[in-house]
């Protein structure tokens, strides 16, 4: 297949803040020796801050972390059958993980996509995101990231649905401390608002995505509507293991 450098977005809205980048994949595969040739995508190899260490997946099934035992493991059991088996098989695992400062653009995330990518060129079978609970097989996070002129923002989070005790929806995310910011919560939503509210989740992210912030108690017109921002959450938040900004849909 061609090889498609990613992009490194421009971050318009940006404005700075102590938050920090977190990135954390697990690769599986059986890999040859050498360095991953990240440069035919655009990436000149993992950025500064960033670190890959070398497993034997049976010792790392001992480790307190391990991502695929429990009933998450079982979610990826599940939900992605496939994915499962080959990383489950695969004789080694490589762990990138590390912490940046936040960013005026997304050179970070371009650099480190690439040497996924290379890696998985490289004899990687299955790459797992922790951060929004994805395990992919090697085609199918091609198909997800390796795309001309960068996939959707969309692409790199997770939305989801659930039901509130009253009956409505909370539309929330996970993934956004690879961009340095806090994830979106939407309370209180009626269920024949919940695709407007599953937009507007999307543009907030996008958003966010770009550089932007909200702050405690700052008013967002959207559709119509005045949503005041609340802010709250941080690592250990079960939710989303990461601060959260939360919007409340008006009665």
């Amino acid at each position: 297949m061609s090889k498609i450098p990613f992009p490194a977005w421009q971050r318009p809205h940006w404005q700075s803040s102590n938050e920090h980048i977190l990135l954390q994949f697990f690769v599986f595969g059986k890999f040859q020796s050498g360095r991953a040739p990240s440069l035919d995508y655009g990436s000149e190899g993992l950025p500064d801050g960033v670190e890959m260490t070398s497993h034997n997946h049976a010792q790392l099934r001992q480790w307190d972390g391990y991502p695929l035992r429990g009933s998450v493991g079982r979610m990826f059991k599940d939900g992605a059958p496939e994915a499962y088996r080959q990383a489950i098989d695969a004789p080694e695992v490589l762990v990138i993980r590390g912490q940046l400062p936040d960013s005026t653009d997304t050179g970070y995330l371009r650099d480190t996509l690439g040497v996924l990518a290379a890696l998985l060129d490289m004899g990687g079978v299955a790459i797992l995101d922790p951060q929004t609970l994805n395990l992919y097989d090697a085609d199918t996070w091609r198909r997800h990231f390796v795309v001309r002129d960068g996939a959707p923002i969309r692409n790199h989070l997770l939305i989801l649905r659930d039901t509130e005790k009253n009956g409505n929806y909370w539309v929330h995310t996970r993934g956004m401390r690879k961009f340095g910011r806090p994830d979106i919560s939407i309370r209180n939503i009626p269920e024949a608002d919940s695709d407007r509210a599953g937009l507007l989740c999307e543009r907030l992210v996008e958003l966010e995505a770009l550089g932007a912030r909200f702050a405690e108690g700052q008013e967002l017109e959207a559709d119509g509507m005045t949503l005041v921002a609340t802010l709250g959450g941080g690592l250990e938040d079960a939710d989303f293991n990461n601060t959260f900004v939360e919007f409340r849909w008006p009665e």
